[in-house]
């Protein structure tokens, strides 16, 4: 499958709508899937693979989540697991382990992280036609924000407070890991170009490394849009440049992206998930997406647009907690903020253009995400979002 729709599923008995609620869309929630739901003979066919895990019970919930497709599983013996399908081009098992290696070493350390099943032969995910699936234990804890986007926030400061800590934590446990950088595939927080002295350069090469999103471009003039739009920013970021040291980060660090122990204030991490944006960049990038996918109100309209400043405070309070920033740390925060989204961006426009077939969700996607984020910053609430970002750096260095 190159272009066009997914096929549909096999006939099933059709599941409700809180077992299968909407999925989540680009700019809200979409009643057609972009892929299919799995179905109970596809779980039977990849359980097959994993006999460790038992016959299947039933399906008990579809996630609304775009890119694959996941389901939360019973077995016949009580026990509960998640098992996700991804498109061959989008995710291939060499992609995966590459993922799970990561998760691996963090649950070596000590992390709270999903257990990735293995097959007799040590495998941890399996191709099977045009689909590549793993299987997760269930994770434990309150998946409190299962119903909420990216870029819709925290409940409460204190859940920002514990998410900001956690991350924290996790980028201790990831400094001995010392794979490189995965290799180039679609929907990855890639640091690759940004992380360039010469942007235009090498966003040059690494498109030209990725043939679809090179036919999805198209005509654009991407580089005249990006020296205007981009380019002034990472000129603010390449003096700090050398001093990020690369690390392995999650890239996806919203607050749906983590269980909880419960749902009240309070609450405290209890295990982190979906690791499949994870790449190798620097610390400073995955805070700069944590604030970005958490704490600006992206989906509401511009003039009723919420930024959560107190939500910003709070996680990084709680990153601080334990790994506190340093002046030029915070200086290529600021720099890298207004940005930090743009490869992940581009990803989205080979995605909908060439996967999905869907030229619309394209241009949202360059125009909407890729500009009209970047472009935000530079009006008056993103400025003032930056300013606070400044000023807490200063009132941090000032001297008692």
């Amino acid at each position: 499958m190159s272009t066009g729709k997914p096929l549909k599923p096999i006939a099933s008995d059709a599941p409700s709508a809180d077992i299968a609620p909407l999925q989540f869309g680009v700019d809200g929630e979409q009643a057609e899937r972009d892929w299919p739901l799995i179905t109970r003979e596809e779980v039977e066919a990849v359980l097959g693979r994993f006999p460790s895990i038992g016959p299947l019970a039933g399906l008990t919930w579809h996630s609304p989540r775009p890119f694959s497709a996941a389901v939360l599983i019973t077995t016949a013996n009580g026990n509960e697991f998640f098992v996700k399908r991804h498109h061959v081009k989008i995710r291939d098992v060499e992609g995966l382990a590459e993922e799970h290696a990561f998760i691996a070493h963090l649950a070596s350390r000590g992390l709270p992280v999903a257990d990735i099943i293995a097959m007799p032969d040590g495998a941890t995910a399996v191709t099977q036609g045009e689909w590549t699936y793993e299987v997760h234990r269930a994770a434990g804890g309150a998946d409190v924000y299962r119903k909420a986007m990216s870029w819709t926030p925290f409940a409460d400061t204190s859940h920002a407070f514990a998410a900001g800590h956690m991350l924290a934590r996790l980028h201790i446990a990831a400094r001995d890991y010392a794979a490189p950088a995965r290799a180039i595939r679609p929907l990855l927080s890639s640091f690759r170009a940004l992380n360039e002295s010469d942007l235009i350069g090498a966003l040059d090469r690494w498109i030209d490394a990725q043939p679809l999103l090179v036919r999805a471009l198209g005509a654009r003039d991407w580089r005249s849009d990006v020296s205007e739009v981009i380019l002034p920013w990472h000129a603010r970021l390449a003096p700090f440049l050398p001093g990020l040291r690369p690390l392995w980060t999650h890239g996806d660090w919203h607050a749906s992206n983590l269980l909880w122990t419960g749902s009240t204030p309070g609450a405290q991490v209890s295990t982190i998930l979906d690791f499949g944006l994870s790449d190798r960049t620097c610390a400073v990038y995955d805070l700069a997406v944590a604030i970005e996918r958490n704490a600006i109100e992206w989906l509401s309209a511009q003039d009723t647009r919420r930024v959560h400043l107190d939500h910003i405070d709070a996680l990084l309070n709680g990153y601080e907690s334990i790994t506190p920033l340093s002046g030029d740390e915070y200086a290529a925060l600021v720099a890298l903020l207004p940005i930090v989204h743009a490869e992940f961006a581009l990803s989205e426009v080979a995605y909908f253009h060439a996967t999905l077939g869907s030229p619309e969700n394209a241009e949202v996607a360059y125009d909407g995400y890729l500009l009209g984020h970047a472009r935000w910053f530079s009006e008056p609430a993103g400025r003032a979002l930056l300013d606070h970002l400044e000023s807490r750096e200063r009132v941090f260095r000032s001297p008692d």
